[in-house]
């Protein structure tokens, strides 16, 4: 089976062409493939496929994480859809139409020097707000924004972290089509990721698992934030997450809806538009290399 490795600022996953070959079981593929000793390498499996009949796209994604479940979206995964669509032949479209389990998602680009894409601009759609679509299991009429979290979910280990990172104990949670929880602190680099990703992650309010992040705000446009995603664990960006950040931000008056995310692997550019709601994320979408998996595996 032949493969695509790609990346968008990091947030690397291997990728099947579809249109040229079958995955039989990509649930079972996704953690073998995806394991960074035994296997390619990444946080999980994507696969490029033609779109279902009757919709208006040009490709559609399946996505997979690296524990195998199935995602509904993957904001830096899309970017490299419409690259490896593009730079192989798949469809020349500009704007591109992907299918998702979150909808048609439309995404523009630029090209570089050698005809290749470049950076990519997903339309991510309106946010989800109501607690019971994102969901989370919470008796609240309204959003939950700025939420106590010691009325939910608190750690009962060590709190000196609390201390050192600054955490604000309130929590945004917001969907792009797939679940996140937004923590802002003072600073996210004291912040104990992979003891709380997945404390947080599997907490029963949170009936589909959650992606966390923990948001550093720098000035009303900028900000640092890590992410645990559910189902893969630490990762080095999260597109989804990043529009998450953006839109719990200005929900909160601490930032404003033009913003730029650092991530670890990379920064991010998000819009909320007021005019239609919708948030805009442009960053990269890099090929790395490709290779070939042993059929019997696939």
């Amino acid at each position: 089976m032949r493969f695509i490795k790609m990346h968008g600022i990091g947030n690397d996953y291997v990728y099947v062409n579809g249109f040229a070959q079958s995955v039989r079981d990509p649930a079972a593929l996704a953690p073998l493939i995806a394991d960074r000793h035994f296997g390619v390498g990444g946080d999980g499996l994507i696969l490029v496929l033609p779109p279902s009949p009757g919709t208006t796209a040009d490709v559609r994604m399946r996505m997979f994480n690296a524990d195998g479940s199935e995602s509904e979206m993957c904001g830096n995964g899309i970017r490299c859809v419409c690259k490896l669509a593009h730079d192989h032949g798949l469809s020349q479209a500009n704007p591109m139409r992907v299918e998702t389990k979150r909808g048609v998602l439309t995404l523009s680009y630029t090209l570089n020097h050698d005809g290749k894409v470049n950076l990519v601009t997903v339309d991510m759609g309106p946010p989800i707000l109501t607690p019971k679509d994102i969901p989370v299991n919470l008796a609240e009429p309204g959003r939950i924004v700025d939420f106590p979290m010691d009325q939910a979910i608190l750690p009962t280990s060590s709190n000196a972290w609390r201390e050192s990172s600054g955490l604000d104990p309130r929590m945004t949670c917001v969907s792009m089509g797939n679940p996140h929880l937004v923590l802002f602190c003072r600073d996210v680099a004291a912040v104990p990721l992979e003891t709380l990703g997945p404390f947080l992650e599997n907490q029963p309010i949170f009936p589909r698992r959650i992606n966390v992040h923990f948001v550093q705000v720098q000035n009303p446009r900028e900000v640092t934030m890590r992410t645990w995603e559910r189902g893969s664990g630490i990762t080095l960006a999260c597109g989804t997450g990043a529009s998450a950040v953006a839109v719990a931000g200005a929900l909160t008056n601490r930032t404003q809806r033009q913003i730029l995310a650092h991530l670890p692997g990379g920064d991010l550019s998000l819009d909320w538009r007021p005019t239609d709601d919708h948030v805009l994320m442009t960053g990269p979408a890099t090929e790395v290399f490709t290779g070939d998996w042993p059929t019997p595996n696939s």
